[in-house]
């Protein structure tokens, strides 16, 4: 049972608005102003490691890259470029990006096309 507040100065923390239009349910912000999606570059040295790996994959080869400098929507926008120009699919998983297939050497030349330092790693 809800009880009913008996005088406004109960209802102090109720407010509503519509002056700056739909808020982020998160950080309360008006969505154009939203913080939330603005996520930090992730610290490191600037150099995207790429390596092939096969390990806990069932024998299928996927090419990863770590370390790239850049937020999470730049990010996006980087790993479906990637998977266009190897013509495959792949992934990104918390800031490391998954190629499926052995393109180390053309996923380097891309990254520097890029503007990136990449190097490889591994074997």
């Amino acid at each position: 049972m809800v009880k009913k507040a008996s005088s406004l100065s109960a209802l102090s923390g109720l407010v509503y608005s519509t002056d700056s239009g739909r808020h982020c349910p998160d950080c309360s912000q008006p969505v154009d102003a939203c913080i939330c999606k603005q996520t930090q570059i992730p610290e490191g040295d600037g150099i995207a490691r790429v390596r092939r790996e096969t390990k806990g994959r069932g024998g299928k080869t996927v090419t990863s890259i770590s370390g790239v400098p850049l937020a999470e929507e730049p990010l996006k926008e980087l790993v479906a470029k990637l998977k266009k120009r190897c013509g495959c699919g792949g992934s990104l998983k918390d800031g490391v990006i998954e190629i499926q297939g052995d393109h180390v050497e053309l996923l380097i030349a891309e990254l520097i096309k890029h503007g990136f330092k990449a190097k490889k790693s591994g074997g």
